[in-house]
């Protein structure tokens, strides 16, 4: 397949994962006043904070008044995460909080046991836990996640069958039994994909589950994240998650020299895909405008490009005015 998509939907994962990632604990009012910011570009889903222990994570401590203090706009989802039951519960009980059910699966043992205390097998059979759990609270299962799904910094390189048996699993618990197969994400937790391994795993994904949306979580640790997104949209992925600024990262990658780099830059794919006629919803001026806020927040220098160079907006209005005259 080498159709583009029309028009693409971006998740942003910016602010979770960026001040998650960061030791230094950020001001409230900042962190709320880049949600609102976020939640005023046209995204339609922005990750605000996870429920997870204060003890190991104090960065997300106050994740109930940050929910509580942002503003609900209209058409945009403000999601949470939650690694157990009881930040399940924490978040469904909070004010603002869309609740969305997820489930985790790995490719990789190595990294399900250093993150999971189990290997892939056990890490699936979990799972169903999760579903019980989700349908007993009224919560629609959204999405899953096969983590590793490109390669592993503690186990070496992944076999596409090591994806694909979390593939299977997932239609046996919903495609058979007549439930809605959720959005199945591959994610590139520790920055191993490129072009030719998504186009392969995708490939084998649409192959098992051809009616299934299927969607990128793409980290930019190794530069190849623009690249890997383009090959996505060739194999006619539309659904990615995405850091404003290319804020956040994996703090349990495996790396040498510390985390993985954050996700794909939100502003970035927006700009990539406007330039090719591809429709995101999404106003990348003001993305660009919350990007330098961001940067302001953190206080140095982020990964992201368009926020520096800016956009093609001005020459394109130029062009096209003086082709009025």
């Amino acid at each position: 397949m080498s159709d583009l998509p029309a028009a693409i939907e971006i998740h942003e994962e910016g602010p979770r994962e960026g001040f998650q990632y960061e030791k230094k604990i950020f001001p409230l009012a900042d962190r709320v006043a880049l949600v609102n910011a976020l939640s005023h570009t046209g995204l339609k889903q922005i990750q605000v904070a996870s429920f997870v222990s204060p003890k190991h994570v104090p960065q997300m401590a106050d994740s109930a008044e940050f929910f509580a203090a942002i503003e609900k706009v209209p058409g945009v989802k403000h999601t949470g995460l939650w690694l157990n039951e009881t930040g399940f519960r924490r978040a469904s009980a909070v004010k603002n909080v869309d609740l969305k059910g997820v489930l985790l699966f790995y490719a990789s043992d190595a990294f399900a046991l250093q993150n999971n205390g189990c290997n892939a097998e056990e890490m699936r059979k979990r799972q169903d836990d999760w579903i019980r759990l989700y349908d007993d609270a009224g919560v629609a299962i959204a999405s899953v996640y096969i983590m590793t799904a490109f390669g592993c910094n503690l186990q070496g390189e992944v076999p596409v069958e090591a994806v694909t048996e979390n593939v299977r699993w997932v239609l046996e618990r919903f495609g058979k039994n007549g439930r809605p197969i959720p959005a199945i994400y591959l994610a590139d937790t520790v920055g191993w994909a490129v072009p030719t391994e998504v186009e392969r795993r995708v490939g084998a994904v649409r192959e098992l589950a051809p009616t299934a949306r299927i969607g990128l979580h793409l980290h930019d640790t190794r530069g190849a994240g623009p690249a890997s997104f383009y090959a996505a949209l060739r194999m006619g992925v539309d659904l990615f998650d995405s850091s404003v600024a290319g804020l956040g990262g994996c703090p349990f990658a495996g790396h040498s020299h510390g985390a993985a780099a954050g996700n794909i830059c939100t502003e970035d794919i927006v700009f990539m895909a406007h330039e090719m006629g591809i429709e995101t919803d999404v106003n990348l001026d003001a993305l660009i405008e919350a990007a330098l806020f961001a940067e302001r927040i953190i206080g140095r220098p982020l990964g992201g490009r368009i926020m520096h160079s800016g956009s093609l907006t001005r020459f394109h209005e130029t062009a096209r005015s003086r082709k009025l005259v």
